[in-house]
């Protein structure tokens, strides 16, 4: 089965988002480059066509997976993707960081990441 859409995850982002820049519904859309009435009926619960769902999620600078879920597991039996490797786009989207500083948090996070896996297999 293939990955469906969390329609009120991605509603809660683009509201957080709105209210984090000011901004109305209306503000939003337009800057997005959808129409209201798209927003508005997610607010609604209804899915935004595949075009809006697109410029909503690069409005919103976060990858689309985010707001994917399968309801029977990932398919092909696939695990999440590691934080460090969810990390990685974010942190070179971030135009703060240089390059070595973008390399230095990954480092950061993959030694921490590596103790607490080990941490939790010795739970076991």
């Amino acid at each position: 089965m293939g990955g469906r859409l969390d329609t009120g995850r991605l509603y809660a982002a683009l509201d957080a988002e709105r209210e984090s820049r000011g901004l109305s519904w209306r503000q939003l859309a337009a800057e997005a480059g959808v129409s209201a009435s798209l927003v508005s009926r997610m607010g609604n619960g209804h899915r935004p066509d595949l075009d809006g769902f697109i410029a909503l999620v690069q409005w919103l600078g976060m990858p689309a997976e985010t707001f994917m879920v399968w309801p029977e597991g990932r398919p092909d039996g696939r695990r999440r993707p590691s934080l460090e490797a969810r990390l990685a786009p974010l942190l070179r989207a971030e135009e703060e960081l240089s390059e070595a500083d973008q390399q230095h948090v990954l480092d950061v996070v993959g030694l921490t990441m590596r103790h607490i896996r080990a941490k939790n297999k010795e739970l076991k």
